[in-house]
């Protein structure tokens, strides 16, 4: 697949409920805010949050699903902005703002119900 100077990425993922426990047992994260609907919110939050590596993962998939593939990735960097819910449409976006030498260069973001989860995300891709 080619990416070029101006094309558009998209990735729309709905989070299940369970996405938060299958995570934990996969990246040793067993932070409560994350697994114990009752502990997250006796801390305040809403319930529990998304974990934002699983977030910023998104990113990394809709990155490598535009370029063709895991091995295109050279490099994900992103800026944590919000806290991810389950059960509600996350929708990373992206626009390739340059290529050269054979790396495209991506900048992303990821949103949810009009929030900003990550920000600032720049990608380099193996095209």
């Amino acid at each position: 697949m080619s990416l070029g100077a101006g094309d558009q990425i998209e990735l729309r993922v709905t989070p299940d409920p369970y996405v938060t426990i299958r995570y934990a047992g996969a990246s040793g994260d067993f932070n409560p805010i994350h697994i114990d609907e009752d502990f997250a919110r006796s801390v305040g939050l809403p319930g529990r949050i998304l974990h934002g590596l699983w977030t910023m993962a998104l990113l990394a998939r809709a990155h490598t699903d535009a370029a063709g593939g895991p091995e295109r990735l050279k490099r994900l960097s992103v800026q944590f902005r919000g806290m991810g819910r389950m059960g509600e449409e996350i929708v990373v976006t992206g626009n390739v703002r340059e290529v050269n030498d054979g790396l495209a260069i991506v900048e992303s973001q990821a949103e949810q119900s009009g929030s900003r989860l990550i920000r600032g995300g720049v990608a380099e891709l193996a095209v």
